[in-house]
């Protein structure tokens, strides 16, 4: 490619009329370098850093894409540099325009020779389903679409950097693992070490960095980001969210949800089988969700067979009136079977005096969680032996493993195509230190210091957890001082941990501040 000159991207984003440009720290977790952009009627700018911003008189280059001939049928392939997406997209005609984040796509301009790109990929943290399709997709995407044609994997996550653990990527080596679980470059907790990393990335020429990991390796994303930036090297380092939890935050949804929520079907389906075919049956499954219920959640209201879902940010109790044992018996007595739920970081509060787990972590310096299934079941027998009340036949089913090993379904296929393709556009187009995902149904460019600013979270006071409580005919479990705080009234922005979020708005749009400031997000 010939490289052309151009004024550079910040000045581009300056010349909009009626817009201010600010890299001063506006939000209490921003750090110096946050890009922000502010407009009339309240528009806000969230936006990511850009090659340009640290590196002076950059070369641009015309976009292979205009060449490509899949392309040649598109009218308007290219998004415009003004293009943004709303974060808040229900408002009333008086509200401010709110956040809004860049918008994901090809650029007209790209601030990367393509016989010069040197682009790797790691996975990193635990399994789930469409890693190896993103994978692919960023290769092909690469090679398809830019010509590039040097694409490294590194192996084992993080410590593969510096371990010398690689493997070259190309068309034909991902031509057929989408159709796999699991990722061909091998993950693992931890190994994290900025230094070795961005030392290796020198070393190696390395100038495209797609990083596929959950909450805490965006993080430490965000870490090779800022190294690579101080050291003034031109190296895209770009972020794509893996987590099976979906506890990621701003985005609407992380690859390989849409495969876990289905594939648990098959677990619920199980258990109600086994609970329906048994006199008193009852089927415990155990789903993931460390801190978020959402898996646990949607999964119950796509089955319809759950009588009872547990997740961590609805605390329950077990004996007494209104607690659940009570409402087994009831259940059992009604109907004759039932059918539970359990997402794994529920009902920890009651597990917590475990000395043989208190203080010890997982590979991944998690807090170890004891499996809370196998002791819920084990109370529910007890409860049931102790008083002779029923004989009842329970059965545990824990498919954690099952789920995060399978393949992605067709859903989670194209998403993670979306997904790897915008990714490959940023980086070509010189944004880096971000994470791709859709918000509101767009692709955008995502700051990566908002998606370390905490996990999304189910609100149980919010519409969604009163539909599932509908499907499931179950009692809250919660005193209702728990909510209204020893009789105040709850006022309309404040949440199930008794504080006032202001940024929480309900479903009518009655508040556009910024939901990322929060850990719980409104579904």
């Amino acid at each position: 490619m010939v490289a052309e000159t151009s004024e550079s991207h910040e000045n581009l984003a300056k010349s909009n009329c009626g817009i201010t440009v600010s890299n001063n720290t506006m939000l209490d977790s921003a750090t110096p370098h946050d890009k922000i952009t502010t407009a009339v009627s309240g528009f806000v700018l969230e936006d990511v850093p850009h090659l340009s911003d640290y590196i002076p008189d950059l070369p641009t280059y015309p976009d292979p894409l205009q060449d490509n001939p899949s392309y040649s049928v598109v009218a308007q392939y290219y998004v415009n540099e003004d293009d943004t997406v709303a974060q808040q997209i229900v408002v009333h005609k008086s509200s401010p325009r709110g956040t809004h984040f860049r918008r994901a796509g090809p650029a007209q301009k790209v601030y990367f020779d393509s016989e010069e790109v040197y682009a790797c990929i790691v996975t990193c943290g635990g399994l789930c389903p469409g890693l190896n399709t993103v994978i692919r997709e960023i290769v092909c995407g690469l090679y398809h679409m830019y010509g590039v044609h040097k694409v490294l994997g590194i192996e084992g996550g993080y410590p593969g950097f510096y371990s010398r653990n690689t493997v070259p990527l190309t068309p034909k080596v991902v031509n057929d693992i989408h159709k796999r679980g699991g990722t061909i470059l091998g993950t693992s907790y931890g190994g994290h070490d900025t230094s070795k990393i961005v030392d290796s990335i020198q070393d190696r020429g390395i100038n495209q960095v797609y990083i596929l990991g959950g909450y805490g390796t965006q993080n430490e994303a965000a870490m090779i980001f800022e190294e690579v930036r101080r050291r003034g090297l031109k190296v895209a380092v770009v972020g794509i969210p893996k987590t099976i939890d979906n506890d990621i935050p701003v985005i609407d949804k992380s690859i390989g949800f849409d495969t876990a929520v289905e594939e648990a079907q098959r677990a619920i389906n199980s258990a109600h089988v086994e609970a329906e075919s048994t006199e008193n049956g009852i089927g415990v499954v155990k789903l993931m969700g460390r801190y978020s219920g959402l898996i646990a959640m949607y999964a119950t209201l796509a089955s319809r067979d759950v009588d009872c879902c547990l997740i961590p940010e609805s605390p329950f109790y077990l004996e007494g009136p209104g607690g659940l044992l009570e409402f087994i018996e009831k259940r059992l007595k009604e109907q004759g079977h039932m059918v539970i739920v359990i997402a794994e970081g529920a009902g920890q509060e009651l597990l917590s005096g475990n000395p043989s787990i208190v203080h010890k972590q997982d590979a991944s310096a998690d807090k170890l969680l004891p499996d809370v299934g196998l002791w819920l079941s084990q109370k529910v027998k007890d409860h049931f032996a102790k008083h002779q009340k029923l004989a009842i036949n329970l059965k545990y089913i824990d498919p954690t493993y099952m789920i995060r090993a399978i393949p992605s379904n067709a859903s989670d296929n194209v998403y993670c195509t979306l997904l790897a393709q915008s990714a490959v556009h940023g980086a070509m187009a010189g944004y880096t230190g971000f994470t791709v995902g859709p918000v509101n149904g767009r692709n955008c460019y995502i700051p990566f210091h908002l998606i370390n600013e905490g996990e999304k979270r189910v609100v149980i006071t919010d519409r969604m957890w009163a539909r599932l409580l509908s499907s499931t005919h179950q009692p809250s479990f919660l005193n209702p001082k728990d909510i209204t705080g020893e009789g105040e009234e709850r006022t309309e922005h404040q949440t199930s941990d008794g504080q006032n979020h202001p940024e929480i708005a309900d479903e009518t749009g009655h508040n556009t501040e910024h939901k990322y400031n929060t850990k719980l997000i409104c579904l």
